[in-house]
């Protein structure tokens, strides 16, 4: 078994869909779909996970394309994307035994500073991540994957060897970013024996 496992967080701890997060606040079908692609737009989200924009310049531009009638409910879906996002359980399970199993445990996540001063409100959340040894979200050190340097920058605040170190994505882009800097990882697609097949090899 790898001695230090690192984990990516959507879509691998908890499910992200923005659709479900919207459809939270409105039961339109129009208006789902018109909040979904404004709110979760990429072009925002790229910028909340390297930090480079607050969460109110976000709201604003929102409200930029959308009728002023949405604008409550874009702030509700907004404000509160990160209370909508369902446990994966097989992967809490999963780390709960590698903990107890004596694996070190590490979070590697593109997420905004919101989420990063938030994620103790959230239960559910905050009891798998308080298993963990070490936590890195991009949003609040200006950093995110695939760039190396986050990855640098793991590896020297935990004082962990690469190649001592495995990361789990379901993202092939950021496990090529792992690889460059000598990391070991396995691409997550939603089968949960195959990954802990993987991890003990």
């Amino acid at each position: 078994m790898y001695k230090n496992i690192i984990f990516d967080y959507g879509q691998v701890i908890i499910s992200f869909d923005p659709y479900y997060m919207t459809s939270v606040y409105t039961e339109n079908e129009e208006d789902r779909k018109l909040l979904c692609q404004v709110v979760f737009d990429r072009m925002y989200w790229d910028k909340l996970d390297n930090g480079s924009i607050s969460d109110s310049e976000v709201k604003a531009a929102i409200k930029d394309r959308i009728p002023k009638r949405l604008y409550e409910t874009a702030d509700k879906i907004y404000d509160n994307w990160y209370y909508n996002n369902p446990l994966i359980e097989d992967t809490a399970a999963l780390i709960k035994k590698l903990k107890e199993n004596g694996a070190k445990l590490y979070l590697l996540s593109n997420i905004s500073v919101g989420f990063a001063e938030n994620y103790t409100k959230i239960p559910v959340v905050n009891e798998v991540l308080a298993q963990f040894d070490g936590l890195v979200f991009s949003g609040p050190i200006g950093m995110n994957k695939p760039n190396r340097d986050i990855f640098e920058y793991l590896l020297n605040k935990f004082s962990l060897k690469a190649e001592e170190c495995v990361f789990i994505d379901d993202s092939k882009k950021n496990l090529d970013g792992a690889a460059a800097v000598g990391i070991n990882t396995i691409h997550f697609t939603g089968d949960h024996k195959k990954l802990e097949e993987e991890l003990n090899k």
